[in-house]
């Protein structure tokens, strides 16, 4: 019998995957706890048809992100900080800090965590800071760090 899985059945298929099982497995089993559906021809219409709306989704998503890439590698982020003799930072700037400065200035929200500082800034000075905005697209900020 063709099904459709509804579910990741360990050792079986994955979700999405038309595959073929034994008759009894299906209708004793896999049916009665909705973990497959008969694979008829309007059902796998159905899954290619969500199958296009996510890869659609998935191309707006890379689309957007490129797009605030490119805003991104245009604009400079600047900061103010106490520093002492030398340049050097009373504490440091952190993710975050660039994060909120980022939101509050120019209304582009990103997650801390999207923000790839390798160490934190502890100096006064220009700096490149990476941006990971989607698995395939990366955008450099440039962060100007001055005195208070």
């Amino acid at each position: 019998m063709k099904v459709i899985f509804i579910k990741d059945v360990k050792g079986q298929g994955k979700k999405g995957q038309v595959k073929e099982v034994s008759e009894g497995y299906a209708s004793n089993f896999l049916l009665p706890r909705g973990l497959v559906r008969p694979a008829t021809e309007g059902n796998v219409k159905t899954l290619e048809n969500q199958a296009a709306a996510e890869q659609r989704r998935k191309d707006q998503e890379k689309e957007e992100a490129v797009q605030l890439g490119k805003k991104l590698d245009e604009l400079t982020l600047t900061l103010k900080a106490k520093a002492g003799e030398g340049g050097r930072l009373f504490g440091a700037i952190t993710s975050k800090q660039i994060g909120e400065t980022l939101a509050a200035a120019h209304g582009i929200t990103i997650d801390k965590r999207k923000i790839e500082l390798s160490d934190s800034i502890r100096h006064v000075g220009t700096f490149q800071v990476a941006v990971k905005l989607h698995t395939e697209v990366k955008a450099n900020l440039t962060v100007q760090v001055t005195e208070e």
